[in-house]
């Protein structure tokens, strides 16, 4: 079994960006929802970005408008992260495809517990988020999710890349790894010694028990 990448998300400090990258990641997350502990807005992201560029950049968001996708794309992001509860939402979905490519769209569908992964999502995208379900929110819980769930889509479908998100952190990833298979591996809160701040000590311990 490989590897997984990994995708450190919530940066709001260079610092903490480089360090990630230092370590091993490979794409960096940055939460423009600004409903997150975590959100930054565009000025800031350019302003981080010029000491990131080495690294593959991804937006986050819960179902942002077109025209802010628009601004995304035109801020150099890599991919684009989006967040969203109606898996039935034809037109949304298929117009943000067509903005961004399918190729640098990861959807995060909403899916409550034991939902069936809805297949109409494929004539979207190949590349998809799973976060531990919150009624009342979207991601950023800090609470693992179905790892054995997830294995049971990736080996459904294979073809589809799968990121495993949700409660990761230094203490758990080793066994998150053996029991999802995940193809990348998303961790924000479990790397932060308070919201938005990332803590060396368990960056380290994380690139270090990921790599074990």
């Amino acid at each position: 079994m490989s590897t997984p990448r990994v995708k450190v998300c919530g940066i709001t400090r260079p610092e903490d960006g480089q360090m990630a990258l230092s370590l091993g990641a490979s794409y960096l997350g940055f939460i423009l929802y600004s409903k997150s502990p975590r959100s930054i807005d565009l000025e800031e992201f350019a302003s981080l970005n010029v000491s990131l560029t080495d690294s593959f950049r991804v937006v986050v968001d819960v179902r942002p408008e077109m025209d802010k996708v628009k601004q995304y794309v035109s801020a150099g992001f890599d991919f684009f992260q989006i967040h969203f509860s109606d898996v039935h939402d034809a037109e949304y979905l298929a117009e943000l495809t067509e903005l961004v490519g399918r190729d640098r769209l990861w959807l995060a569908p909403k899916l409550p517990p034991e939902t069936l992964f809805p297949e109409s999502l494929f004539d979207y995208t190949d590349n998809f988020l799973m976060d531990t379900f919150q009624k009342d929110g979207f991601g950023g819980s800090g609470k693992t999710g179905d790892w054995a769930g997830f294995r049971q889509l990736k080996n459904d479908y294979p073809e589809k890349t799968w990121i495993l998100a949700g409660g990761l952190n230094p203490d758990n990833i080793e066994d998150a790894v053996k029991q999802a298979e995940a193809d990348i591996v998303d961790v924000s809160s479990g790397l932060e010694s308070s919201p938005g701040i990332k803590s060396e000590e368990k960056l380290r311990a994380f690139f270090e028990n990921l790599s074990t």
